[in-house]
C-alpha cells in the first residue's frame, strides 16, 4: 500500500521512514516516464508553492520552478528583499499568513533553525531546499539517481571527500537510513557534526552498514561504489576560501584518487563544481560521472516530493 505523506514538511532525511523515501523514489520514477512520454500529469492543479530565497539558486530554482509548473500548479518566488520575513515580521506570523494563502512552502536559506521555526507555525507543508546544516532534496535525488545506476543502495559504499557541510550532513542521514556504507574524509577542523554522526550510526546499526569518519581520502575511497565531493568554500564562508583551498588540497578527487575505488565507481557532485580544485574535469567529465543526470533528477525527486506532501 502507499505511504501517505499528504501535509507532511521534509526538513531531514532523518524524520522520513525508509517506506517514504522509497515512495519518493517509485513516485519520482513514475514522474520522470510520464514526463518522457508527454503524458500529463497536473496532479497539483490549482495549488500554489511559495519558494523563498535567501540564497542564490540555479538548480534549486529552477527545478522547483519547473516542477510545480508540470504538476499543474504555480510557483511564486521570493527573493531576500520580497518578504517581511524575520525583519519587520516574525517568521511565526509569516508561517501563519502564508498558509493562508498557499499549498506549500519551499525555503532555501542559511539557518537552519528558521525552515523548523517556519514548520512549527505553518499550516501547511514546508521543503527544505537548503539550509547551512542539511540539503535533504539533493541527497534523496542523489540515492535515486545511485538507484537508477546500481539497481540496489543496500550494501553499497559510498565515499565522501570534503568539507564536513550541509551535503556531507544530509548524505549521512541518507545513506545510513538505507542501509548504504558511508565513509567521509575531511580535514581536521572541518569533520561533520558530531550528532549528526551518531545518530547516523544509529541507523546504520540498525540496517547493518557502516559509518566511518576518516581524514585520509585514500582509505575512505577504497572500494567505492559511489566518489561524492562538494565545494570547499561554501556560499557565505567566502572570505575562508583561500584558507581552505590550502587545508583541502589532498583532498581533490583527482586521477590518482579515483583508482582506490571500484571500476565502475559512480562520480557524483551536488554542483557548482569548482574544477581544479575539489575535482579535476578528467573525473568530473569522465564516464563515470553521473553529475548531470543528477543534476536532472532534482526535477523528478521534487516534483515527487511536492506531489506527495502537497
Amino acid at each position: 500500500m502507499a505511504v501517505n505523506m499528504k501535509g507532511k514538511d521534509l526538513i531531514s532525511i532523518a524524520d522520513l521512514s525508509l517506506e517514504e523515501i522509497y515512495e519518493i523514489f517509485d513516485v519520482a520514477h513514475s514522474l520522470k516516464q510520464k514526463l518522457y512520454t508527454n503524458e500529463p500529469h497536473r496532479y497539483l492543479e490549482g495549488k500554489t508553492l511559495g519558494m523563498i530565497f535567501t540564497k542564490r539558486s540555479t538548480r534549486t530554482r529552477v527545478s522547483f520552478e519547473t516542477g510545480i509548473y508540470q504538476l499543474g500548479g504555480l510557483g511564486m518566488y521570493f527573493g531576500p528583499n520580497d518578504l517581511q520575513l524575520g525583519k519587520s515580521e516574525s517568521i511565526a506570523d509569516t508561517a501563519k499568513v502564508l498558509s493562508r494563502y498557499l499549498n506549500g512552502i519551499m525555503i532555501r536559506t542559511f539557518d537552519h533553525n528558521d525552515v523548523v521555526e517556519l514548520a512549527k507555525y505553518a499550516d501547511i507543508p514546508v521543503i527544505n531546499g537548503l539550509t547551512d546544516l542539511l540539503h535533504p532534496c539533493q541527497v534523496l535525488t542523489d540515492l535515486f539517481t545511485v538507484l537508477e545506476k546500481k539497481r540496489k543502495l543496500q550494501g553499497l559504499k559510498l565515499a565522501y571527500i570534503g568539507d564536513g557541510n550541509n551535503m556531507a550532513h544530509s548524505l549521512l542521514n541518507g545513506c545510513s537510513k538505507v542501509g548504504m556504507d558511508i565513509a567521509i574524509a575531511s580535514p581536521s577542523g572541518y569533520k561533520p557534526n558530531k550528532d549528526i554522526v551518531e545518530n547516523a550510526k544509529k541507523f546504520a546499526a540498525y540496517m547493518g552498514s557502516k559509518v566511518e569518519i576518516l581524514e585520509d581520502p585514500v582509505a575512505a575511497v577504497k572500494d567505492a561504489d559511489i566518489v561524492y565531493t562538494d565545494v570547499w568554500a561554501s556560499m557565505g564562508q567566502e572570505e575562508e576560501a583561500e584558507e581552505r583551498k590550502k587545508k583541502f588540497a589532498r583532498f581533490q578527487v583527482n586521477l590518482e584518487l579515483v583508482k582506490h575505488a571500484k571500476d565502475d565507481y559512480l562520480f557524483m557532485h551536488c554542483l557548482p563544481a569548482h574544477r581544479g580544485e575539489e575535482v579535476v574535469n578528467e573525473v568530473a567529465d569522465s564516464p563515470n560521472s553521473v553529475i548531470f543526470d543528477e543534476a536532472e533528477n532534482r526535477l523528478h525527486v521534487q516534483k515527487a516530493i511536492m506531489a506527495l506532501v502537497m
